[in-house]
């Protein structure tokens, strides 16, 4: 893949980061300054650039702490910032949520949380149930993460697995109002689902969630099975009238972004859809099939043209390699594409780490299996090794871009033509 074609579909990739950046998706949504206090809580891989950028935003007192990922933390003067495991929860992710929840206990009607939540959340708030401990959220998540549920079901799951989610921390807060201000990382755009919900009203009863794991065949310890079955099947609360929430950045004005910007270098630009799920390398496969269609007939737009999509695949764990979801999904896409000419594409995690290796995505054209086979490198066998980040790196190929501090998932471009020079 030529440079300026990098350039040309990083610059895209770059367009959706901004327009999740976190300042600007703040100042239009604060709430009015309470009576008494301001209670900022956050969680997810996005929570300290949000908490940073709330410190200079906002008129009046305020106190507050927030959890990120390890390397993720940014400089804040009040707001306290916590990092933890992601996405395997440990004791560092334990102790935040002993101080959030501490952060909302025993507040009044006159108080007034702020919680800026985002994906990411639910690994680094573990605060396991009685009867449980924190290895048992390990092997849940770890169970999760290699089931290839979608995120939806994994969220709904670990909720009847918390003393936070679910709701859980907002109830807490009580009588306190609870304002949410979520980066959405989640197909569809579902408030409690992303980060499962800690401050959003609403959870499943365990008793689905005890048939939805049996007819997945999701694989659970006795132990946490045992506490699904224990758990009462009581009627659940949906709304709170304290509650007001906002979803202040996704992947669809993400990829509107994107597009716009696109369209301003000359290039047609197809938005598929901002909430893709399934696995990675089957939705590689629909993914180059619409890439051939237009190359093959010019049909819904002409070349030059990009195809672009978000939303969360998934990866069901055969294999022990290396790679993310993004990486997985470039790598069927290179084999599905292999010979193809006038084809160039980027898959990249918009929080600018796939999985759990250090890159956000990679780059891919027609001829990228070809230059992987000649370096000694079999495409196919590391795609069935799930070790996809071992084959890009083999070609100079993984687009490494550091954390992001923001997320709103999967961006896939594809692009199929050249762009106009200038």
């Amino acid at each position: 893949m030529s440079q300026p074609h990098r350039a040309f579909l990083a610059d895209l990739f770059h367009a959706a980061v901004a327009a999740a950046d976190p300042a600007e998706a703040l100042r239009a949504n604060l709430p009015d300054v309470p009576k008494g206090r301001t209670i900022v809580i956050g969680a997810g891989k996005g929570a300290a650039q949000l908490a940073q950028a709330f410190e200079t935003l906002w008129d009046g007192p305020f106190e507050g702490v927030v959890v990120t990922r390890y390397g993720y933390g940014a400089p804040c003067q009040t707001i306290k910032v916590m990092e933890a495991a992601h996405p395997v929860p440990d004791a560092a992710g334990q102790a935040a949520s002993a101080a959030l929840k501490r952060a909302v206990t025993g507040l009044g009607p006159d108080d007034l949380v702020i919680a800026l939540i985002c994906g990411g959340g639910s690994s680094l708030l573990p605060d396991p149930p009685p009867g449980l401990g924190l290895d048992d959220l390990q092997a849940l998540n770890t169970a999760l993460l290699a089931s290839g549920a979608p995120i939806s079901v994994m969220n709904d799951i670990r909720k009847c697995f918390s003393g936070i989610n679910g709701g859980r921390l907002a109830e807490l807060a009580a009588p306190a109002c609870v304002c949410n201000l979520i980066v959405s990382d989640v197909p569809g755009d579902a408030p409690g689902e992303v980060a499962s919900g800690p401050t959003v009203p609403g959870r499943p009863a365990p008793g689905d969630v005890l048939s939805l794991i049996k007819t997945r065949g999701i694989a659970l310890p006795p132990a946490l099975m045992d506490h699904l079955a224990r758990t009462p099947d009581a009627p659940l609360p949906a709304t709170d009238p304290r509650i007001t929430t906002k979803i202040i950045a996704s992947a669809a004005l993400s990829l509107e972004n994107a597009a716009q910007t696109a369209r301003a270098r000359g290039v047609n630009a197809w938005v598929l859809s901002d909430r893709i799920e399934g696995e990675a390398r089957d939705v590689a496969q629909v993914h180059a099939a619409l890439a051939r269609q237009v190359i093959h007939s010019g049909f819904p737009h002409p070349a030059p043209v990009v195809l672009l999509s978000g939303g969360e695949t998934t990866v069901t764990l055969r294999h022990k390699g290396r790679g993310g979801r993004n990486s997985e999904f470039q790598l069927a896409l290179a084999l599905a594409l292999e010979g193809v000419d006038g084809v160039q594409a980027l898959a990249a995690d918009t929080d600018g780490i796939d999985g759990s290796e250090d890159n956000a995505g990679a780059f891919v054209s027609g001829q990228t299996a070809t230059r992987m086979r000649a370096t000694g490198v079999d495409p196919q066998a590391h795609l069935q090794g799930n070790n996809a980040y071992s084959a890009f790196a083999a070609t100079d190929d993984l687009f490494v871009t550091g954390p992001t501090g923001t997320n709103v998932n999967d961006f896939r471009a594809i692009l199929i033509g050249d762009p106009p020079k200038g």
